[in-house]
């Protein structure tokens, strides 16, 4: 058996999972649990455990400043993401999160140092190309693109910021146990995710935390383990195959998140949402393929 296999089937599981994880969002959605709400369950329960069971980790993580900002990159990663999956065109808004690895040029030029290439800078306008087409109003017109500019995909674009931001962190912070590093992960999106329910609460955007039920308890626990198991895949598959091969399998995630939600009728994508989804999960594959060469 090759030995790519079992660690690429890992990458698999989870771009599966995260690419169906907009289905158990909206089931706590339409069981009156608000997607801000559910992620700061989610991850208190798995960063919890964490503390309970390595202590080590927590002890690094309160003397390590690096990954407290690893904290804010991740946790507003999944807040962002999980609230625009729940109430926005599926396909919408994963090709927007999916500018991440045109923001990682750009990020990685400021902060680490790297000078993007010819090339670089034209997967980032071959990205951005796309992004005009996704954004681009049915009723065509400058005038229209603010007005159809929706929350969902403002979300979108800054989860996929952050998530950038996040893996460029990640590189900065390799030289700290994986288990701190985790740890301030799923941390991160218990804090961001109650800091932004809590305010948005108290402002009138989102309702409270509706009162216990089994139809929106079951999913979340249910969904916290998944997570676990998609970290740990990542873990498994991320530290086994060059950068490159994982990004290629991780590409995968917007064909199992645009599959499933166009034949559950959770999207509704245009011919221009499909062109511009070409061109940014183009940019998207060079540099994968440009990163595994």
């Amino acid at each position: 058996m090759n030995p790519n296999f079992v660690p690429a089937l890992a990458l698999l599981c989870n771009a599966l999972i995260w690419g169906l994880s907009w289905w158990p969002l909206r089931l706590m959605f339409d069981a009156g649990l608000h997607p801000l709400w559910a992620t700061t369950l989610m991850f208190a329960l798995i960063a919890t455990a964490m503390l309970l069971l390595r202590p080590a980790a927590r002890q690094r993580l309160l003397r390590t400043p690096g990954l407290w900002l690893l904290m804010l990159t991740a946790g507003m990663t999944n807040v962002a993401f999980n609230w625009a999956i729940t109430i926005g065109d599926v396909v919408r808004v994963v090709l927007l999160f999916y500018l991440m690895p045109a923001w990682a040029v750009l990020l990685a030029w400021r902060f680490l140092g790297e000078r993007p290439s010819g090339w670089a800078l034209a997967r980032l306008l071959l990205a951005f190309a796309g992004v005009a087409l996704v954004l681009w109003p049915a009723g065509g017109g400058m005038q229209h693109l603010a007005a159809d500019f929706s929350l969902a995909d403002a979300l979108a674009v800054l989860g996929g910021f952050m998530f950038a931001a996040n893996n460029v962190l990640l590189l900065r912070l390799r030289s700290e146990p994986t288990q701190a590093r985790v740890l301030a992960m799923f941390a991160g999106g218990a804090v961001a995710g109650l800091a932004v329910a809590g305010a948005s609460h108290a402002l009138g955007l989102v309702p409270g935390l509706p009162a216990p039920g089994a139809a929106w308890l079951v999913p979340v626990l249910a969904w916290a383990a998944v997570l676990v198991l998609a970290n740990w895949a990542l873990q498994f598959g991320a530290t086994r195959l060059p950068s490159g091969t994982t990004s290629l399998v991780m590409l995968s995630e917007i064909l199992f998140a645009t599959a499933s939600s166009v034949l559950a009728d959770a999207a509704s994508p245009t011919t221009a949402t499909w062109a511009g989804g070409v061109l940014i999960v183009l940019a998207a594959l060079l540099a994968a393929v440009q990163r595994r060469e």
